[in-house]
């Protein structure tokens, strides 16, 4: 999902509520204005309360264009259709509109005013979609938000469709950067470079003969970097939960998506972060307070633990793999990080993983075990959910020597933003092996809600306080 994509299916939404606002303006300017003097007013309708009427009905407006699916996430869609959807949803708007005057057993004093708005919405909202459409457009030709493509097929029809298609239209949104008759794993390796350099974007399959494990391997590929996996519709009936069958350049074709939180579950999830965690730090600044004045008083060395032994940033791996600054309290003696992959190697309490799990570390100061025991020394992670680089829940975040060392399906757990705590986190923290923290994680990728967010932060205390699994 490109960040361009949801930008613009985010500021849609204020778009349309503005422009169904300068509609219901426009229609009372119209009637109180030029048609005045055409026909005079008999009823009085005053501005300040026309207003107030107007804002509720844009917001009713944009209720039901967001029903009829104007706000999904994707890149530039047929206007015969989209215009479709504005002059239904529109209609159905108005239609609520008069159900509910009548109801409310009030008579609307202008006709006029309603077969006005109703008219200049679908104008205005259409030509505001028009609008962002070419600046969308605009953007693709100069390659941003481009789709970056490899396609699977030899000389199939539909791949040669595919590949005239977006050579036509550079506005399409989709660049071929490879083509190749079959998976095999020399292209595997070249793909895997196309990947790291973020020169591939996607995959699509349209040859018929590939095989299904050829293609159960596409899909591992693909989901272990993060690349979304398209293919034609009759190759690969069944094989996973998340789907979504579309059309591409008239032909039907399937994808699997990566995650819910592609698309609005993204913006909501970002919003909710932000809102929580400006909130939680507001509520726990008195304990931070105390653990740095803790922290100075029991130990020599900085409050935080940001730097390594050798003076370089402490970095984890977050979404897509990419590392961040990650900074937490510290609850160990300076200079003493690196004993856990050497002095410190015997006391790992995993047998099995890449994670490295020490019981009665003898690094931790005394303040040290305390904040880890309830989990205080991650309460600066907090403002790491601020700024984007983290979320409140989601799965833990790894230090790039232990992601480093991950297989390709434990890498799923790199699809969204790490978390503050998780599903992993409620259900055993460090008692849990590496394997059940990731079908966990992968579980919590799949299925994530709202309500799956506000499930984990509600039983997150709880668990702390009971220190269960806690080292």
């Amino acid at each position: 999902m490109k960040k361009s994509e949801l930008a613009f299916a985010a500021i849609l939404v204020p778009v349309d509520f503005g422009l169904v606002f300068l509609a219901g303006l426009t229609a009372y300017s119209l009637r109180f204005g030029w048609l005045a003097g055409l026909r005079p007013i008999v009823f009085d309708l005053p501005l300040r309360e026309y207003l107030m009427l107007t804002a509720g009905a844009s917001m009713l407006f944009v209720f039901f264009y967001a029903l009829a699916g104007l706000y999904a996430v994707s890149g530039p869609r047929r206007l015969k259709t989209e215009v479709s959807h504005i002059f239904f949803a529109t209609s159905t708007s108005v239609l609520a509109l008069i159900v509910f005057v009548f109801f409310r057993r009030e008579l609307f004093s202008s006709r006029f005013i309603v077969l006005a708005v109703w008219l200049l919405a679908i104008v205005y909202v259409s030509l505001g979609r028009v609008a962002t459409r070419l600046v969308q457009r605009l953007l693709l030709r100069y390659g941003i938000g481009t789709h970056r493509v490899l396609l699977i097929g030899g000389d199939e029809r539909m791949t040669r469709l595919l590949i005239a298609e977006f050579g036509r239209d550079p506005g399409s949104g989709y660049k071929i950067v490879r083509t190749a008759p079959g998976f095999d794993p020399a292209l595997e390796v070249e793909m895997a470079g196309l990947a790291a350099t973020g020169e591939l974007d996607e995959i699509i399959v349209t040859n018929p003969d590939v095989s299904r494990a050829d293609l159960s391997r596409l899909l591992g590929f693909a989901e272990a970097r993060h690349l979304t996996f398209r293919y034609s519709a009759d190759l690969l009936a069944t094989h996973a939960k998340n789907i979504e069958v579309g059309t591409l350049a008239g032909l039907p074709i399937v994808e699997i998506k990566g995650t819910r939180l592609d698309g609005w579950g993204r913006i909501f999830k970002r919003v909710f972060d932000i809102i929580g965690s400006l909130l939680l730090i507001v509520l726990t600044s008195p304990i931070m307070l105390l653990a740095a004045l803790a922290i100075v008083i029991d130990s020599k060395g900085p409050v935080f633990f940001n730097r390594l032994d050798d003076g370089t940033p402490v970095t984890r791996i977050g979404e897509h793999g990419r590392p961040f600054r990650y900074l937490k309290f510290r609850s160990m003696r300076p200079g003493t990080h690196s004993q856990r992959y050497n002095e410190l190697k015997h006391l790992d309490a995993r047998a099995e993983g890449p994670l490295v799990k020490i019981k009665e570390d003898p690094r931790v100061t005394r303040v040290g075990k305390f904040i880890r025991q309830y989990s205080i020394d991650e309460l600066p992670e907090l403002f790491l959910v601020l700024i984007g680089w983290m979320s409140l829940v989601g799965p833990r975040p790894h230090l790039p020597e232990e992601v480093s060392q991950y297989r390709d399906r434990q890498r799923r757990v790199l699809t969204i933003k790490p978390g503050i705590t998780g599903l992993a986190q409620v259900s055993g923290r460090a008692d849990l092996t590496f394997d059940e923290e990731v079908k966990l994680d992968t579980f919590y990728i799949e299925d994530w809600s709202p309500w799956l967010d506000l499930a984990i932060l509600v039983k997150t205390p709880l668990v702390v306080l009971r220190r269960k699994g806690a080292y």
